[in-house]
C-alpha cells in the first residue's frame, strides 16, 4: 500500500513538473535575451516556424518548438512491414449484369415468357382447332402458328442483337490505377508536377536589400530593448503572433519567480544573410546575428542598491551573442520575427 502511494506521489509531482521544463528547455543558453538568457538550462532554445524550411537542416540546432507541423517521412508502424497489395484497399466487386441493369433485365424476361407461353398456349390452341374444324383448317391453324412463332423467334434474335450491340457501345474498361505510382508519371504531366509540388515547391530565392538588413537590425535592438523592459505591447508589432506566445509565457515566468531578465546596450557586431526566399506572397530570410549587451538578471522585489538584487549575470560586463533568427513579411509589409534558432 505504501508502495502505491509513493509511485501516485512521484507520477504527479513529475506531471506537475512537465510545463516548468518544457519552457526552461525554450530559454537554455549563455546570454542573448529572451531565447538563451542568462538563466535556464543549456538546451538549443530553437522556436518558432520558418514556413516551409522549419525542419530541414540549415546549419543550426533543429527548431524544437513550432506550430508548423511536421511533414511525415515514413510510413506508421503499423503499416511499415505491410505488403503494398495488402495495404491497398480491393476495388468492390460490381454486381452481374442483371443487378447493374433491372430495366434491360425486366424486358428481357418479358419476352423470354412471352415467347414460351405463345409456344405453349399457341400449339394447343392449334392442335385445339385442328380437331373441332377438321383436317383443312387443322393444317391452315397449324401453317399460321408455324409462322406466328417464326416471326416471334425472328423478332427475338433481332431484339436481343440490338441489346447486345447497346449494351457493347456503352460499355467503358474500368480504370486500373494498380500499377500507377508519382515516380512512373509521365514528365511534364499534371500527375507528374503534383507529385513534386510540396511545401518548398513554391519558394524562390529573394535578394535581400541594405534596406531589408538595416531592417534586420533595428528590429533586433528593439526587441531585445522591449523584451528587457517587459513590454509586450511593443513586442506584438515586431514578432508573429507565435514568437509573442513564447516572449509572452517567458515573462510570465519571470513573474512567477519574482524576477526581471534585462538585456540593455544592444551593439550589433556582425549580421549574415544565410536564406531568403518567397513562399507565395510570404517572404522569409534567415539572419545569423551577433551582437554584445547587458544581460543580467535581478531580483523584482529589490531595489538596485540592496544586496541580492542582481540574481544572475553581470550588470557591467557585456556578453557576446550570436543567434540564428528568421523574418518573414507579406508582400511589402513590415519584417517580424518569426523564428530564433541557436547556432549549431
Amino acid at each position: 500500500m505504501n508502495t502505491t502511494k509513493l509511485m501516485a506521489a512521484c507520477l504527479v509531482l513529475s506531471l506537475v513538473g512537465v510545463p516548468t521544463m518544457s519552457f526552461a528547455k525554450a530559454r537554455g543558453g549563455s546570454g542573448g535575451g529572451f531565447s538563451s538568457g542568462s538563466r535556464g538550462s543549456s538546451s538549443s532554445g530553437s522556436m518558432g516556424s520558418r514556413g516551409s524550411r522549419t525542419y530541414p537542416d540549415n546549419g543550426a540546432k533543429s527548431i524544437e518548438q513550432s506550430t508548423t507541423a511536421r511533414q511525415a517521412t515514413s510510413p506508421p508502424p503499423s503499416m511499415a512491414n505491410t505488403p503494398a497489395s495488402t495495404a491497398r484497399p480491393a476495388p468492390a466487386a460490381q454486381g452481374s449484369w442483371f443487378q447493374r441493369n433491372p430495366l434491360l433485365a425486366g424486358i428481357a424476361g418479358g419476352l423470354a415468357g412471352t415467347w414460351l407461353g405463345h409456344m405453349i398456349f399457341g400449339a394447343t390452341d392449334s392442335s385445339a382447332r385442328m380437331n373441332e374444324a377438321g383436317e383443312q383448317i387443322g393444317e391452315g391453324g397449324q401453317a399460321a402458328g408455324a409462322g406466328s412463332n417464326g416471326m416471334l423467334l425472328l423478332l427475338m434474335v433481332m431484339g436481343a442483337g440490338a441489346l447486345w450491340w447497346y449494351m457493347r457501345s456503352r460499355r467503358t474498361p474500368a480504370p486500373d490505377f494498380t500499377g500507377l505510382r508519382r515516380s512512373s508519371a509521365v514528365s511534364g504531366s499534371l500527375l507528374a508536377e503534383s507529385s513534386s509540388a510540396g511545401l518548398g515547391s513554391a519558394a524562390v530565392v529573394e535578394e535581400v536589400t541594405s534596406a531589408d538588413k538595416a531592417s534586420f537590425q533595428q528590429s533586433l535592438t528593439d526587441i531585445q530593448t522591449a523584451w528587457g523592459k517587459q513590454d509586450l505591447s511593443a513586442l506584438r508589432g515586431l514578432v508573429t503572433p507565435e514568437m509573442l506566445e513564447y516572449f509572452s509565457n517567458g515573462l510570465a515566468e519571470q513573474a512567477s519567480e519574482g524576477v526581471i531578465n534585462r538585456v540593455e546596450d544592444v551593439v550589433l557586431g556582425r549580421a549574415e544573410v544565410k536564406e531568403s526566399w518567397s513562399e507565395g506572397a510570404t517572404r522569409y530570410a534567415t539572419v545569423s546575428l551577433s551582437w554584445s549587451a547587458r544581460d543580467y538578471t535581478v531580483s523584482a522585489a529589490k531595489q538596485p542598491d540592496e544586496p541580492g538584487y542582481v540574481v544572475e549575470g553581470s550588470e557591467a560586463q557585456p556578453i557576446e551573442t550570436t543567434e540564428v533568427w528568421t523574418f518573414m513579411r507579406f508582400g511589402r509589409g513590415k519584417w517580424l520575427l518569426s523564428a530564433i534558432q541557436q547556432v549549431a
